[in-house]
């Protein structure tokens, strides 16, 4: 049994969203509804191995192979309604475990989605089941939606100039105006950010990541001061640790292109206070985003939502999209990666931005043949395979990095620079393993005492 969307909204259930997790009582033209009917009688799950469109492909294989792997969740209810979410096993907030399920098991849904530590795929399925099941999108159980369209933003790791200008391109003829990617020093950021422009309108935007390897504002701010010549760099994430407050002030203040911080460090307060960055990235569970979204509000910061997997979960973020006042810069969800979806259709972007669906649940289906072509056993571990990574520079010079088994292997040589800062001309890419002793030799040595020069090896 389905219950309508009026006999639903007739009870208290519609609060739930305000609520986040206190029991309701449910109501139908004056009856109780039996809480039989969001019963949580069955969750199965599914792991999938995702392969990577080719661009992304050779680039993600560098230093996150591991982003193939996602579990979908699906949850049944005792009304027979059926939701799915999705955990990308190996990055995310919180990857949904055994003992999540169990507790889920025989719950009410209403009462268990608003739970952040179900772990990702079980919280996002529990929020579609109950939409369905009331014939509500997600939004209604968010809260208000005030917007009907959302931003969204093509992503990249690091790439080449030339890559990086191919899917600049690409994101522009599926209706993306924007493009997120990393800035590393094992590649020339300027001559990525000269290609890609050359090819791109004004109001197409690129925002980069650094992830703390600016190291510090006197370094930085030379670098982005000539990075933000080009009017399509837009926004700046992270570019030296986000615990410098005194630094990411002065850079703030000083570069046109504004900055963005993950939401959390430092503390919300101080960023108010202090001016050290523009606005937030936001991640996490429903509880946690509707309480960042919240306080961007009433600080009048914006927000991008960072919500990664593939379609389905950028399908959930749009949802938040939907509710959040200030999620006003686009949305980074890297569904964009892969060769297939696993949505029936596609999530449609034109002028940079994606309607928020007013269907039920997600708004959109699962495609089940794709999700049977692409099962695999669940890994035990996270997959590690032998990388060797090549970075090359103008005047001949080479550096050596291999994996060892640490998932930001590069970021944090980087961060303890062990590479040379910035400089024009690097290249970098993965050199691939043809079985020889000589490769072998190679990857041993890297991985020892990486990252090498080529003299030391």
């Amino acid at each position: 049994m389905v219950i309508s969307r009026r006999h639903f909204l007739s009870g208290a259930v519609a609060m739930a969203g305000l609520l986040q997790g206190s029991r309701a009582a449910i109501f139908r033209e004056g009856a109780a509804v039996s809480e039989k009917h969001f019963e949580v009688v069955d969750i199965r799950r599914t792991t999938v191995r995702m392969e990577f469109r080719e661009v992304p492909r050779r680039n993600m294989d560098r230093e996150i192979p591991h982003w193939r792997y996602s579990e979908i969740c699906e949850v049944q209810l005792g009304c027979g309604a059926v939701g799915v979410g999705e955990t990308l096993l190996f990055y995310t907030w919180g990857a949904t475990t055994d003992a999540a399920v169990e507790r889920a098991r025989g719950g009410s849904a209403i009462q268990l989605m608003w739970d952040d530590s179900l772990g990702a795929g079980l919280q996002m399925a529990l929020f579609d089941a109950v939409g369905r099941a009331a014939e509500v999108p997600v939004h209604a159980l968010l809260g208000t939606k005030v917007h009907s369209r959302t931003p969204l933003s093509w992503w990249n790791i690091d790439t080449s100039a030339a890559d990086m200008a191919a899917e600049c391109q690409e994101a522009m003829r599926q209706g993306y105006l924007s493009y997120k990617t990393k800035g590393r020093p094992w590649f020339d950021v300027f001559e990525q950010v000269r290609t890609a422009a050359a090819g791109l309108p004004p109001e197409f935007k690129i925002d980069m990541d650094f992830n703390d390897t600016l190291r510090d504002a006197d370094r930085a701010l030379p670098i982005l001061k000539k990075l933000e010549e080009y009017p399509q760099v837009d926004i700046y994430e992270t570019p030296i640790p986000q615990g410098d407050v005194e630094g990411n002030r002065r850079i703030t203040e000083a570069t046109r292109v504004k900055v963005a911080m993950h939401y959390g460090n430092p503390a919300p307060a101080t960023v108010v206070r202090s001016g050290c960055c523009d606005g937030f990235v936001a991640g996490g569970g429903a509880a946690k985003l509707m309480g960042t979204g919240r306080f961007c509000e009433q600080s009048e910061l914006p927000l991008w939502l960072q919500l990664v997997g593939s379609g389905v979960t950028a399908a959930f973020s749009l949802h938040f999209g939907g509710v959040l006042h200030q999620a006003v810069w686009p949305a980074v969800n890297c569904h964009q990666l892969y060769e297939r979806s696993l949505l029936t259709e596609p999530i449609v972007v034109s002028g940079g931005h994606a309607q928020v669906p007013d269907r039920p649940g997600l708004g959109f289906e699962l495609n089940r043949d794709v999700m049977a072509a692409l099962k695999v056993q669940k890994p035990v571990a996270r997959p590690e395979p032998d990388r060797l990574i090549e970075t090359v520079w103008s005047d001949g010079r080479k550096m050596y990095t291999a994996n060892n088994g640490t998932v930001n292997f590069m970021l944090e040589a980087a961060n303890q620079e062990r590479y040379p800062f910035f400089e024009a001309g690097a290249e970098t890419r993965l050199v691939p393993d043809n079985g020889t002793a000589a490769w072998r030799m190679l990857y041993q040595k890297a991985r020892a005492g990486g990252p090498m020069i080529a003299d030391g090896l």
